[in-house]
């Protein structure tokens, strides 16, 4: 647009420049001067001569006019093209770190499809960990400040072709001609971004994961290789913090899997298919049952279920989670109506959710709505739960303690600090952990500790739940203990439909465990 208003202005000035030249031609031509002033001598009366002199000192005055307006629009030109140059570099960079974004990517990618460049090049897809603590502790503009000397420190490294993506990812590009060890190129890039960054007299440590591809070795496509960068990024990611992974095909069969797991999810999620499976909790004074816990079941087709251990994790990645726990949840309460009215419904609730202030409320509203008593309702949470937000945590538990429902520490003793949750919180009741039962018999550390829980409990107040009970020896020697409650195999499976039943000296001692059936019970049931 100004180039082509330039251009119009240019030719404006050279017709009016043509006018004067042909005006002065003819004037030459036809002696004018001697006719006007014949003219203006005839017609004094009429003061002829005053209005043309009039008409001249108008044009001139317009004629000055006009260049002072082609001048100031040539000011305002060389404005808007800078202006435009700025809109165009903002929307192709990020202007926290100044470095390309995904715009110029593109265009750079149509770019090398042409000419190819690239040849020979690694691409490095590289992402930032642990700016949500930051943001919460101080603020997006530290955030940004980070953000700043991480571009700069990539830079630094890769001193061209480094482009700022989404969120918290950036990706470069390498020469690769020299055969660069790529591998000790991406831990060197982790080193340095995992350096401690000062701001404002606080030092903050970030994390971050690489993952790369090379051009052409892996694919002759760029942006395919740059899809391949990002998956051997998601590898890395899962195999934890500050790690370092180059693509390998089977990571690309990896990710496609894991694609068609999350849409499989989302599908059951939709169409209500996951069910709730209940196991007993057996008072081991009384040999009755006295409660059930809840169960998530993925049943994906029959007789062949999904670990919760695996969808209970993805659930919460895609944060399904809220809707996930209010399905099984409304289940649970919808079975729970049709036991005895001393029996109890025990439900785990997801470390994510408890630190949700809406979570207290959600579940007292469904047990108002299905008409279910609050203190029929024992709600399971883990350690982990309470060291990602203790005040929120604290919050919420207050709010269901508050309305009558009772609160379970689960897995008890495999946490950081066990005790101190038992200073901090509130709780009804402990569960010691499987990993306790499995072989307290044989260890002798490991059945103090579970005498020592059990001692603890008894003096504060508080009921003791042993998990995975799958031996008459543990169930005996649990209940001299003085255990109050037993769950496991030996008492009872886990079935659609809650079976009561007692349990008898004659009980069966073993019971042979499938290794799905293992893994269901031993993973995190919701």
């Amino acid at each position: 647009m100004p180039s082509t208003l330039r251009t119009h202005i240019k030719k404006e000035f050279l017709l009016i420049g043509l006018i004067f030249l042909f005006a002065y031609l003819c004037s030459v031509m036809f002696n004018l001067s001697e006719s006007f002033f014949y003219f203006f001598s005839e017609y004094e009366k009429y003061n002829v001569d005053e209005v043309f002199i009039a008409i001249n000192i108008t044009g001139m005055v317009v004629f000055i006019y006009g260049l002072m307006r082609i001048n100031f629009m040539s000011k305002e030109i060389k404005k808007r093209i800078e202006a435009e140059k700025t809109v165009d570099w903002i929307s192709s960079h990020d202007v926290i770190t100044s470095l390309p974004n995904q715009k110029f990517l593109d265009s750079f990618l149509s770019r090398h499809a042409e000419n190819k460049q690239l040849a020979n090049h690694a691409a490095f897809s590289i992402e930032i960990n642990r700016f949500k603590d930051i943001n919460d502790l101080l603020g997006y503009e530290h955030r940004n400040e980070i953000f700043k000397i991480v571009g700069q420190r990539i830079s630094f490294i890769f001193p061209d072709n480094v482009f700022k993506l989404r969120g918290d990812e950036f990706l470069a590009f390498k020469s690769n001609k020299d055969k660069t060890d790529l591998f000790l190129l991406g831990e060197r890039i982790v080193s340095s971004l995992c350096s401690p960054i000062p701001i404002e007299g606080f030092t903050f440590n970030i994390a971050a994961n690489v993952g790369f591809s090379r051009f052409p070795e892996d694919s002759d496509d760029l942006r395919q290789v740059i899809q391949q960068s990002a998956c051997a990024l998601h590898m890395a990611k899962k195999a934890g913090r500050e790690k370092v992974m180059g693509f390998i095909p089977a990571m690309q069969d990896n990710l496609l899997a894991t694609a068609l797991f999350r849409s499989d999810f989302k599908k059951a999620l939709a169409s209500k298919a996951f069910t709730v499976h209940y196991q007993p909790l057996v008072d081991l004074r009384t040999s009755k049952t006295v409660g059930f816990e809840a169960l998530a079941r993925w049943e994906v087709s029959p007789g062949k279920f999904t670990p919760p251990s695996l969808f209970i994790p993805l659930a919460e990645d895609m944060g399904l989670i809220p809707e996930l726990t209010e399905q099984l949840f409304r289940l649970a309460c919808l079975e729970t109506l049709n036991w005895p009215a001393q029996i109890t419904l025990s439900f785990n609730i997801s470390p994510i959710l408890l630190c949700n202030k809406l979570l207290a409320p959600s579940i007292i509203s469904i047990m108002d709505e299905m008409g279910l008593a609050a203190d029929r309702l024992e709600i399971e949470i883990t350690e982990s739960a309470l060291f990602q937000d203790a005040n929120a945590a604290r919050y919420t538990l207050k709010k269901l303690r508050d309305a009558g429902i009772k609160i379970a520490l689960d897995d008890f003793g495999t946490g950081y600090s066990s005790l101190s949750q038992l200073c901090n919180f509130q709780f009804d009741k402990l569960k010691i952990d499987k990993s306790f039962i499995d072989t307290f018999r044989d260890n002798e550390k490991q059945d103090k500790i579970v005498r020592s829980i059990i001692s603890l409990a008894g003096s504060l107040g508080v009921k003791v739940t042993a998990e995975g009970i799958e031996y008459a020896n543990q169930l005996e020697l649990l209940k001299d203990l003085g255990c109050d409650i037993g769950q496991g195999y030996l008492l009872g499976r886990p079935a659609a439909k809650a079976i009561f039943h007692q349990v008898t000296s004659s009980i069966i001692y073993n019971f042979p465990l499938q290794k799905t059936e293992r893994e269901m019970s031993s993973s995190p049931p919701f």
